[in-house]
């Protein structure tokens, strides 16, 4: 398999963390997403991923997947030891409401894309776009604070779906400066993901092409 990644996206380092936790190894292949322009919209890249973005997965057969939900479901179910998902139907959607949070709610709203948007066509300020970013990840955060357990990762001794949306969108918050001193429960899976290989493996700042 090759992973086309950037270090600091975070839909890249939740593709990176299931790979580690599921131990598979794959290749990956750089995409500097400010870099002249954002090598994401060169044309020998978009004919591999038309939308442009990362995480994209080849697999070896050469099968193209794009987009971090999609391809974590997919190792999910073609390789499901460890499983991220638990077996339990209404676990399982109590651990993907917690993704969705993260990945539907407040990951896309501080995207590169809609933050540039924010910047160019709407003439907003670096303090007015840093306030926009902490308004809808504290909002998403105090959400999932209600929603995870007291003990271990999200929902339990285990990591889960859940922790690997969670633990990229933390280092996006502090990336942003957004405080989480309000959040107990999130902070306690940090401390307890911080001392997981897989998590280590997979953060940004032990990436090839980090900066």
């Amino acid at each position: 398999m090759k992973l086309y990644t950037y270090w600091r996206s975070t839909s890249s380092y939740r593709v990176r963390i299931a790979l580690a936790l599921k131990k598979l190894e794959a290749e990956q292949a750089f995409v500097h997403l400010v870099r002249n322009g954002g090598e994401q919209n060169a044309p020998s890249y978009r004919a591999i991923n038309p939308q442009g973005r990362v995480p994209t997965l080849e697999l070896d057969d050469g099968r193209i997947l794009i987009q971090s939900p999609a391809i974590l479901e997919y190792l999910e179910e073609i390789y499901p030891t460890p499983a991220l998902l638990p077996a339990d139907p209404m676990a399982r959607a109590k651990v993907r409401a917690v993704a969705s949070i993260i990945g539907c709610d407040v990951h896309p709203l501080h995207n590169i894309g809609p933050l540039n948007h924010l910047r160019k066509k709407f003439g907003r300020s670096e303090p007015e776009v840093t306030a926009w970013i902490a308004t809808w990840v504290g909002q998403g955060l105090s959400t999932v604070e209600t929603l995870i357990g007291n003990e271990g990762f999200c929902f339990g001794p285990e990591p889960t779906l859940a922790d690997v949306f969670l633990l990229p969108q933390l280092y996006a918050a502090r990336r942003f400066a957004v405080s989480l001193e309000a959040y107990p429960r999130i902070l306690r899976v940090e401390k307890v993901a911080s001392e997981h290989s897989a998590f280590l493996i997979a953060h940004p700042a032990n990436q090839p092409d980090a900066e």
